[in-house]
């Protein structure tokens, strides 16, 4: 049986022609002209490029920068990727085969989960406490895996609820995934968009040697046009996923290379992150005082970080219903908390331009006042 990507097959029918679009998970995309300012790229650097068949496993520069990000890491521990949707791809059909499980820890971006689930293997769902800030329970964590558990997943920062895996949090995990020798698959695209410091979040690479870290331009760099990303690891492992990107993509574009390659060097990756805190920040601050409007009709556990929020409501709707009236009454996108299996939630993205961003939230409390009005 197969099963689909609830939240990708959602955007890519309903995201196209949307006057008002906050379904997104990264900010507010940088243009071109843009990035080549930002990273001191010289437009004659790509007018020379040649369009020829790229290095497989991607460029060494741009391995040797993606690995500065991991200490003790070298290039050979990266592999480029055709974002990190290819890189979730290529760690399933390296690591799982039928009869084996997964640990993930929900509500999460389930591409990983569902191509487990595609490949045979069983997906074990822990819950995050919605009432606790989305805190994980440490000894359902260890009591999740056992000898059949090859992977224990996690997003951090989480998406959609923008958590950070605490310290304790982070420890569990990995005594589990120790424990029976699983990997831990991390996928840290969200790292670089903290909301409340400038410390990027903590890597899972170094905490245990059997990891595997997930990232790409789309999120904290604002490209995701690029469709680039990658995937560290050991080297045997990241070769193991480099004989199946030979099948499933042979490699990301030369033009995506080359301007990946200037956004994460100096001085284009600082003045990047620092773009998407500023979007995040602001953005967030507008969000409080909107969704205030209607006195305890929407709440939400400030996310410690990612361009988006997971707002809870309180309204005689479905997730499924609210999101859909939103889009044909209001011309608004949101996800549905539904997509992630939690009702009376949605998924919120304000890492947006100012008046972009209150245009929208004018719309949505313009429909609970009509919602609450029918009531």
């Amino acid at each position: 049986m197969f099963h689909p990507f609830r939240v990708e097959q959602f955007l890519s029918e309903m995201e196209h022609g949307v006057g008002h679009n906050f379904s997104e998970s990264g900010v507010h995309p940088v243009t071109l002209a843009e990035l080549l300012e930002m990273t001191e790229l010289a437009p004659e650097t790509l007018l020379d490029t040649s369009l020829d068949y790229p290095q497989v496993n991607g460029f060494t520069l741009l391995r040797e920068r993606i690995a500065a990000l991991y200490p003790g890491a070298s290039a050979d521990n990266v592999m480029v990727t055709v974002g990190a949707t290819e890189a979730n791809t290529l760690v399933a059909n390296t690591l799982l085969q039928p009869g084996d499980s997964m640990v993930t820890i929900c509500p999460t971006y389930e591409q990983l989960t569902g191509n487990a689930r595609n490949r045979g293997a069983a997906v074990r769902v822990l819950a995050m406490d919605p009432l606790d800030r989305w805190a994980i329970d440490r000894q359902a964590v260890a009591d999740a895996v056992d000898d059949t558990t090859k992977i224990v997943h996690v997003v951090n920062p989480n998406n959609p609820t923008g958590k950070v895996i605490d310290a304790r949090e982070r420890e569990a995990i990995v005594a589990a995934a120790a424990r029976v020798g699983a990997w831990i698959v991390a996928d840290e695209v969200y790292a670089g968009t903290e909301r409340d410091t400038d410390q990027t979040t903590k890597s899972f690479w170094g905490d245990y040697d059997r990891v595997l870290v997930l990232n790409s331009m789309s999120k904290a760099y604002g490209m995701p046009g690029l469709r680039l990303g990658w995937l560290v690891g050991p080297q045997t492992e990241v070769i193991a996923a480099w004989r199946r990107h030979e099948y499933a993509a042979v490699s990301a574009s030369t033009l995506s290379m080359k301007l990946a390659e200037a956004a994460l060097g100096a001085p284009g990756r600082d003045r990047l992150v620092a773009r998407a805190r500023g979007l995040i920040r602001t953005g967030f601050e507008t969000l409080v005082d909107a969704l205030a409007v209607h006195p305890g009709v929407f709440s939400v556990v400030p996310p410690q970080a990612s361009a988006m929020s997971f707002i809870r409501f309180d309204l005689p709707v479905a997730s499924d219903t609210l999101a859909g009236r939103l889009y044909t009454e209001k011309n608004v996108l949101v996800i549905p908390g539904s997509k992630f299996s939690v009702e009376n939630h949605f998924r919120f993205s304000s890492a947006l331009p100012d008046a972009y961003l209150r245009e929208g939230l004018r719309r949505l409390n313009e429909l609970a006042a009509e919602i609450l009005a029918e009531a």
